[in-house]
């Protein structure tokens, strides 16, 4: 198969896979990011401060960091078809029962319970990435899910804005409604996945033949080339290189899920009402959207670590740093754009890092683990993010800590990349010799 068709054949499977799953990846975001705007009326309506609350909402991550790397595991066992589809349905019925909390510790649960059904989709979609695309494009195609975060969160500031201000419709509460409308799509999905989605290559009707068997051939070949696994695959979460990793991911979702939790917050102290608020956080994503659109266009390599992770983390410091000491609003705003841009555009490369050293059942359970322990990230900064707030009587003040959080992602990830790819190409070497005096 000549360049240009090898090319093309990737291409295929893109189109024929990640529409469905890309939009699974929206919902599954959405879901998330809900929370952040249900706030606006659920403090008051539950009695709640605003770090209770933010505790009430960083529990998902608990619920997720126990069952993640479990999940992928049975992913792996019973396939990804019915297990993704599985996981979209119970995570569909609790975000249901979230419209009806009637007090906080009901809150708790459900959180808890959410993350808990959620563990091991975003991890599998990247284990399935793993059976289906070489190395060389599975960046582009990470960013292609970092973009649909992107969407989930153009979608999710005008509809909860407006559903917010349909208080009293049917006699629910506008946070009722977030829930409901958010709930209900991945029960849907989760329909399409079990009926459309191929678990492997050669179950693939969208290929030839010819073109199932050169596809499985690469992926072979790229395996063959790795050093050799463990049989077991837990011990993939013990690899130095994947403890590094996910203290670096941790990183990564700490400012992630700091910003776009107190976006909303931040914006609505700008003096502006709920459906002005939802619009106006369409922008910051909208321009991570462009950021990602460059991205994908230049895949994720490791000659590409410093521009592509570090360089970004020291400039959203900056960018958040300005938010925080601007003295005009639409300045702060801008400054803020700039800094989600920062945030997210170093995914992509990242997620194409621990299949550089792992395959199999050990990438399954390596990129599950450094997953749900770095998700601990979103933990923090849904909880210390509203406790800064509280504590200081600043909207603005949580900003610095994410300004801290990008420093220090920078700063390790200039060192953690260079090092784990020492590493890596020892063991290759090691492996080779050992294959040759064999």
């Amino acid at each position: 198969m000549q360049p240009d068709q090898h090319v093309g054949l990737n291409r295929k499977v893109a189109r024929n896979l990640l529409p469905l799953l890309v939009t699974g990846y929206i919902i599954a975001f959405i879901d998330r990011q809900n929370v952040s705007f249900a706030k606006l009326q659920m403090v008051d309506d539950l009695g709640l401060t605003e770090a209770a609350f933010g505790l009430g909402a960083s529990l998902f991550f608990i619920g997720y960091l126990i069952f993640e790397v479990p999940s992928n595991l049975i992913l792996i066992r019973v396939g990804p078809r019915r297990w993704l589809a599985r996981i979209m349905v119970t995570w569909g019925l609790v975000t249901v029962l979230l419209a009806y909390t009637p007090n906080s510790a009901v809150f708790y649960v459900l959180r808890f319970l959410l993350g808990v059904a959620e563990a091991g989709f975003y991890p599998g979609l990247l284990y399935l990435l793993t059976r289906w695309f070489p190395a060389a494009y599975r960046g582009r195609m990470i960013s292609y899910f970092v973009l649909g975060s992107v969407v989930a969160n153009m979608i999710s500031g005008p509809l909860s804005g407006y559903l917010l201000a349909a208080s009293g419709i049917l006699g629910l509460r506008g946070w009722q409604w977030i829930f409901l409308s958010t709930g209900l799509p991945a029960i849907v999905v989760a329909v399409l996945i079990l009926r459309f989605l191929p678990d492997r290559p050669e179950d693939a009707r969208f290929l030839s033949a010819e073109e199932r068997a050169h596809l499985l051939q690469t992926l072979a070949a790229e395996r063959a080339a790795m050093p050799p696994s463990h049989p077991n695959p837990l011990r993939s979460l013990l690899d130095l290189r994947v403890l590094a990793l996910t203290g670096l991911f941790m990183l990564f979702t700490l400012s992630a899920y700091g910003f776009s939790y107190w976006l909303p917050t931040v914006v609505k102290s700008f003096g502006v009402g709920d459906q002005t608020n939802g619009l106006l956080n369409v922008i910051p994503w909208l321009c991570v959207g462009l950021a990602l659109y460059w991205v994908q266009r230049r895949p994720g390599r490791v000659g590409d670590t410093f521009v592509s992770i570090v360089v970004p983390s020291l400039l959203g410091a900056v960018c958040f740093l300005a938010s925080y000491y601007l003295p005009a609003a639409p300045m702060r705003f801008i400054a803020l754009c700039a800094a989600a841009m920062c945030i997210f555009m170093a995914q992509p490369c990242f997620w194409t890092l621990p299949g550089r050293f792992l395959s199999g059942a050990g990438a399954a359970a390596a990129i599950a683990g450094i997953n749900s322990i770095g998700n601990l990230g979103g933990f923090l900064g849904q909880t210390f993010v509203p406790l800064i707030r509280d504590l200081t009587g600043s909207v603005a003040a949580p900003l610095l800590l994410l300004a801290a959080c990008l420093l220090c992602r920078g700063l390790l990830a200039l060192a953690v990349v260079q090092w784990i790819f020492a590493r890596t190409v020892v063991g290759a070497n090691r492996a080779a010799a050992q294959s040759h005096s064999d």
